[in-house]
């Protein structure tokens, strides 16, 4: 069961600006998730689906997962990591100012998402998000995310 961290108000988001506050639960990307994804999106591109060919062909040895997979989850992740609690009814994703897939996620691989505040000001806060790979030396996303409050 998750435990965010929280954090009350934006102006204690503010104080921990440069410093993670949290980290989501490790979620596994199985192959039916990517299926599943696939599906949804119509991008059904053999090294995410064709789990054979991906074992004889692909250079990571096993299908992997999209990264717009790996960031559409970023809102359940977030979820786990942090809650900021405070007056306004909404939060909204505003987008992103810079999004790299760094390495790949492989099916079956375990992820989580870390959270460190940049900037944040009257309405709004981007985050540094880094998505780690179990086991692996780098993080499959690394990006700056915009999030606007209401």
């Amino acid at each position: 069961m998750p435990n965010p961290r929280v954090v009350n108000g934006l102006d204690e988001l503010r104080a921990l600006t440069g410093q993670e506050v949290g980290a989501s639960d490790w979620l596994t990307i199985t192959q039916e998730m990517i299926n599943r994804f696939a599906d949804v999106t119509d991008d059904h591109q053999w090294i995410h689906v064709d789990v054979e060919r991906s074992k004889r062909e692909s250079q990571f040895g096993t299908t992997i997962a999209h990264g717009f997979l790996t960031v559409s989850l970023l809102p359940r992740l977030t979820r786990e990591a942090v809650e900021v609690r405070g007056d306004f009814k909404m939060r909204v994703n505003y987008g992103f100012n810079r999004l790299r897939f760094v390495s790949p996620v492989p099916a079956g691989a375990r992820i989580r998402a870390r959270l460190t505040p940049q900037k944040v000001t009257d309405n709004e806060v981007t985050w540094l998000v880094t998505v780690d790979v179990e086991g692996s030396e780098k993080p499959a996303v690394v990006a700056e995310w915009l999030g606007r409050f209401y």
